[in-house]
């Protein structure tokens, strides 16, 4: 049968019969003497291996006068090593079949390599070297330099709308280091020098901060063995790594403002703080942002965009983090329709969820729609060894990769009426008109 055709069927069967669940994923876990945490999924249906590596650290470990380090070590760490010459991770990936990449987010960093599980020993290898080796020189820190500032040219300063999240952390948070965002500041990547690379290095890319996760045609009792040669002697890192203690202040009042963009249609983007993810109300606001939002029979969908016609697109989601995040609302108007109006309509959506309990009917399409999520996150070998990672560091349970679901099941409706009714409160909330530049110089004369 044709894997994709059997995908197609398997996701129908999700939709149509509430009660399917997810396979449970098995898995070891351990720790080396260096502190570095190990997890293994043994996965014999194709010949191919996960390997990804977590490090626990984020945007929100920097300086705030030196924003931008995790994310330009996304970058500096395909550099090369003491044993990999510059410019050939890449290659050596390629050559040998495999895939590779990198993220960053507030809370961590993970790479990740795809292979062909026969070239096992290759992944590991280059991971370990790069955690011990890495070479951090001045052409290494200059090229990355001039990389970082064209993504952030490219991607924030001149996209439409480019700067909506950063704006947005910028104006929910005062206190708590999410007020940037991984991206950072040109300024302050310029302003870097070569020792506090190497320092940053030194205290968050050692073992006892970094999560080895594996999935895949793997034999678990080898693996071990090729695990510990590879990093079994990598040294225990001596800095203190900063983990930030401060609590973001309650918001007592809205926050309204308007900025001006190189754009045509205005936008608006509302901003509620929430719990921090895995926490017991995350879970109903998560399905709230479903509710509001995917897919074209979502309500703001069905209500602003194809009934009213003040928008040409909206959207809702939980930015969940490891402390206390946000619920995002956002919408770019039709043509002709003003900001105030369009805020106006999202909010009827909101207040609607506030006063009249949703149907069994939806409740149903929205753990339907949770299920059908669950089983696509785990449906590769990367899904299953990033999954795994996150649990364990950003929740504090490798194990609710397989009880996770559970509790979005167990939300109720009035579960998703009672958080609308605590957390979407306009004294909790940053709005952002977006408006063409164009208004500015209109209303500057």
């Amino acid at each position: 049968m044709n894997r994709k055709f059997a995908w197609t069927i398997l996701l129908s069967l999700i939709l149509i019969f509430p009660g399917f669940s997810q396979v449970k994923i098995n898995f070891t876990e351990y720790d080396l003497d260096n502190g570095l945490h190990v997890i293994l999924h043994q996965d014999k249906s194709t010949p191919i291996v996960a390997i990804t590596v977590l490090y626990h650290v984020g945007s929100k470990n920097e300086k705030p006068d030196r924003t931008g380090f995790a994310h330009f070590f996304e970058h500096l760490m395909f550099s090369g090593s003491k044993y990999i010459p510059r410019g050939d991770y890449y290659k050596m990936i390629q050559n040998a079949g495999g895939q590779l990449n990198a993220n960053t987010t507030q809370d961590r960093t993970l790479y990740y390599e795809i292979l062909p599980s026969n070239q096992l020993s290759l992944g590991l290898w280059m991971e370990s070297e790069r955690m011990l080796h890495l070479k951090i020189d001045s052409i290494s820190v200059e090229t990355q330099r001039k990389v970082v500032k064209e993504e952030r040219k490219q991607r924030f300063d001149n996209q439409p709308y480019g700067s909506v999240f950063e704006n947005i952390f910028k104006y929910a948070y005062k206190v708590y280091p999410y007020k940037w965002v991984p991206i950072g500041s040109v300024q302050y990547i310029d302003k870097a020098t070569l020792p506090e690379f190497i320092n940053f290095y030194h205290t968050y890319y050692v073992p006892q901060n970094a999560t080895l996760s594996i999935s895949g045609d793997i034999n678990i009792e080898k693996t071990k063995e090729l695990i510990k040669e590879y990093f079994g002697d990598i040294p225990k890192g001596t800095k203190k790594i900063y983990r930030p203690d401060v609590v973001e202040p309650p918001q007592t009042a809205e926050i309204v403002d308007t900025v001006y963009d190189n754009i045509r249609l205005p936008a608006v983007i509302e901003a509620y703080h929430i719990p921090a993810i895995g926490t017991k109300d995350f879970y109903p606001l998560d399905m709230l942002t479903t509710l509001l939002a995917v897919g074209k029979s979502s309500r703001l969908y069905k209500a602003v965009v194809d009934s009213e016609q003040k928008a040409v697109d909206v959207e809702a989601f939980s930015f969940g983090l490891e402390a206390p995040g946000l619920f995002i609302s956002l919408g770019i108007a039709n043509t002709g329709i003003n900001a105030s109006d369009l805020e106006n309509s999202l909010d009827d959506q909101i207040e609607k969820v506030k006063k009249t309990l949703i149907t069994d009917e939806e409740l149903q399409k929205l753990k339907n729609l949770i299920e059908s999520r669950a089983v696509s996150a785990v449906s590769t070998d990367a899904g299953i060894a990033e999954n795994l990672a996150e649990y364990h560091v950003i929740y504090g349970n490798t194990n609710l990769i397989n009880s996770n679901i559970q509790r979005y099941l167990d939300v109720t409706k009035q579960d998703i009426q009672r958080v609308a009714n605590e957390y979407l409160k306009k004294e909790n909330r940053v709005v952002l008109f977006y408006l063409p530049k164009a208004l500015q110089n209109k209303e500057g004369k």
